[in-house]
């Protein structure tokens, strides 16, 4: 007698905690899941920001003495040798701001370019939603910006005592500027991080060209030093309208452009759109290739 085994009931009615399927839209940024996976966010930031002082003698200290040493070399080569322009400004404030602005994004742009390659061997072992890595990156980057910004406006409140610089009503912009900073920052190292990860040669282009990108921005000059023929190309930057307005509004010197703060806004937002679809992608098939 043949009999024809039917499929339980325990089988028909079995559920699983976790589907990990491929996703539909390549413009998605699965922000559910990194809600979820939101404590391995919190470990990627914590791990950044320890490693950046690991095995130091001075610690945290680095946080502090970084941007120290560097506005005392701007203000010395820059300054006081070259005598480049910094607007009636006092020079420590100048370079200061500059490079706690330039910090931020520079970092954030670098070290995402390279997330496949540096984080290779932890994304073949276990799954988990691949943007928390360039997130986690901006966020430790965050916290280091946080702090070199609170010793620029350490140093800026004794000039304000002494009346040589005036807050403005632009100071009000300072979160956008820094969203800014974050989401251009985060874009173009999604983008480029498509491009490491089959061309190793890109890293070394990268770090050179970000070089370029600081001497294309105000950093280390006001934007009112350029010559004016060459202004329209270098207003292609979207960089200048932030750094320009961060100096207006905390410095009071300076020129802010509702044009331009918004082109840098829309610039930024399109970077992130075209960098999340390449991202998406890339990450399907880069441990093929890292």
């Amino acid at each position: 007698m043949n009999s024809i085994c039917a499929p339980s009931d325990t089988e028909e009615d079995e559920a699983w905690d976790l589907d990990i399927e491929p996703h539909a839209s390549l413009l998605s940024l699965r922000l559910g899941e990194v809600w979820r996976y939101r404590d391995l966010l919190y470990l990627f930031v914590r791990r950044d920001i320890v490693s950046f002082y690991k095995q130091t003698i001075l610690g945290p200290l680095w946080f502090f003495i970084q941007p120290l040493l560097t506005t005392s070399i701007y203000v010395l080569v820059f300054g006081q040798i070259a005598g480049l322009s910094t607007d009636g400004l006092p020079q420590v404030l100048f370079y200061l701001c500059g490079i706690a602005f330039w910090n931020y994004f520079s970092e954030c742009f670098t070290k995402t370019a390279t997330v496949f390659r540096d984080n290779a061997s932890l994304f073949g072992k276990v799954y988990f939603p691949r943007i928390i890595t360039p997130l986690s990156i901006v966020l430790s980057n965050l916290f280091r910006f946080a702090i070199q910004f609170v010793l620029f406006l350490l140093i800026a409140g004794y000039y304000y005592w002494r009346g040589e610089v005036h807050l403005q009503l632009t100071v009000l912009l300072f979160p956008l500027l820094v969203a800014i900073m974050a989401v251009l920052g985060l874009g173009l190292g999604m983008l480029f991080s498509a491009m490491t990860t089959k061309y190793r040669d890109m890293a070394f282009l990268l770090q050179f060209g970000v070089q370029l990108l600081m001497y294309a921005s105000p950093v280390i000059y006001p934007f009112s030093q350029i010559p004016e023929k060459l202004q329209p190309l270098f207003a292609w930057n979207p960089l200048i309208p932030v750094f320009e307005a961060a100096r207006h509004g905390f410095l009071g010197s300076g020129s802010v452009s509702p044009m331009g703060i918004a082109y840098s806004v829309l610039f930024s937002i399109g970077v992130f759109l075209i960098s999340t679809l390449i991202f998406n992608r890339v990450e399907r098939t880069f441990m093929d290739t890292v």
